[in-house]
């Protein structure tokens, strides 16, 4: 592995480091777009082509760099192999649970989700690593926690689709932190782990009779589920060129863009509704990522990799 430049980036590469992170969470944040595109396809099969075209975009990719069996032989490492399956289910169930809201009409909850997943990774870093909390950070995982109460309160329910998308993918960075895998050579592993179980689902789709979406319609809706692949693996691309090159607190404020597109998708192209206790449970969730990003610690400079 290269040893990293003792000199500071320089400003320019900053410059397009927030540039790359805000394409690559500009389209994570119009993803249920797509989503939309192809919503009377299942939710399962859509997952299926989105991971399956995913592994040959980044296979291809990888490939081209001559990293593919490099990236391959991680999985000879039992410890690796075991945390890479437990990530694997843990963005399996992220994804499945974000298609279900975008096809759904629960973008809203969805951008819920993810506003609440720094937070959740706050009070995990707390509980199983050791790491220090703030008496700030406290206050702001408390005013989300109030949030969700007062969702609970007013309609009887946990809001579980923003709950599960922000406490699987916190469980998925707590994973990938404690396993040296590259992000590019993860995600493909992820999707190798993934495929023969998407491929078997494909197969009863069809042959409980179900009819697979990509083969039976029209050519528009197979290009939007082939289009999947390349959706996963370039904003991957963008975030870990610019995680390379900003700091930390950085992109961690550039990544609320993503769920604030989502909101605003919702509210004002999906027309969902947006009531009264929503925007109580999102008044209290804000005021609390407020609290969290500021005052923002003033971090070293990024370190530039070759």
């Amino acid at each position: 592995m290269a040893s990293p430049s003792l000199s500071p980036s320089p400003a320019g590469s900053s410059a397009r480091g927030v540039a790359a992170a805000l394409g690559a969470y500009g389209v994570w944040g119009i993803s249920p777009l797509f989503f939309k595109a192809v919503s009377e396809v299942s939710a399962l099969e859509i997952l299926s082509h989105r991971v399956l075209w995913a592994m040959v975009v980044m296979g291809i990719a990888l490939g081209l760099r001559g990293e593919l069996a490099a990236s391959l032989r991680f999985l000879a490492n039992r410890r690796v192999f075991l945390l890479m399956l437990a990530a694997t289910m843990a963005i399996s169930i992220n994804w499945l649970t974000f298609i279900h809201a975008a096809t759904t009409g629960h973008a809203m909850q969805g951008s819920l989700g993810y506003y609440i997943f720094p937070l959740v990774t706050v009070v995990l870093g707390r509980l199983v690593l050791g790491e220090e909390m703030s008496r700030r950070q406290g206050l702001a995982v408390a005013l989300a926690a109030a949030g969700v109460g007062i969702a609970l309160w007013r309609t009887g329910s946990l809001p579980w689709i923003s709950l599960t998308l922000a406490l699987s993918f916190a469980l998925y960075g707590l994973i990938r932190k404690t396993v040296s895998v590259p992000p590019l050579a993860g995600l493909f592993i992820e999707a190798l782990l993934l495929s023969p179980v998407l491929i078997a689902v494909l197969a009863w789709i069809e042959f409980k009779g179900g009819g697979l979406a990509f083969f039976a319609g029209p050519w528009g809706r197979s290009l939007w589920l082939m289009a999947l692949g390349p959706l996963t693996a370039v904003p991957l691309f963008f975030f870990t060129w610019a995680a390379r090159r900003l700091r930390l607190s950085t992109l961690g404020v550039i990544q609320y863009t993503n769920p604030t597109i989502q909101f605003a998708l919702a509210a004002l192209v999906f027309k969902e509704p947006v009531t009264t206790t929503e925007l109580l449970t999102f008044g209290f969730i804000w005021a609390g990522v407020a609290l969290y990003l500021w005052p923002v610690r003033k971090a070293p400079p990024a370190q530039e990799y070759p």
